[in-house]
């Protein structure tokens, strides 16, 4: 093997620590998403508590606008603020997880490296752990 290239347990390891850094790629992403929906939604909730009772409100449905009552919106508004809150809490546990993995990742390539091994480190996937 010359001195050019990487061993393939190397190569693969490597390849799973760039997917796992796309993982938070996308997670981050995610997140930005949702804090702009959130706020979107914040903001409609607020106009919408300003408006009286008996003033006329509407829906966005697809490329419509809908006539609904100011009751419907805010309940409506209310649920996608509680999924919202769920869906950041699921996001936020994802990421700690790939980072905690991403960390596992790097110190076993760093190990790896150091070790200057031609040959795959020893099998970690003992089930009995």
């Amino acid at each position: 093997m010359s001195s050019g290239q990487m061993p393939p347990w190397l190569q693969e390891q490597l390849m799973k620590l760039q997917q796992s850094q796309q993982n938070l790629q996308s997670i981050m992403t995610q997140k930005q998403h949702l804090e702009i929906e959130k706020a979107e939604t914040e903001k409609a909730l607020e106009e919408l508590k300003k408006a009286g009772d008996n003033d006329a409100v509407y829906k966005h449905s697809g490329t419509v606008l809908i006539k609904s009552t100011k009751k419907e919106l805010i309940d409506e508004l209310e649920e996608k603020q509680e999924m919202a809150k769920t869906r950041a809490t699921v996001l936020e546990k994802q990421e700690t997880r790939v980072k905690e993995t991403l960390k596992e990742q790097e110190t076993k390539i760093t190990e790896m490296m150091k070790s200057g091994s031609t040959s795959p480190p020893p099998s970690e996937e003992n089930p009995r752990k």
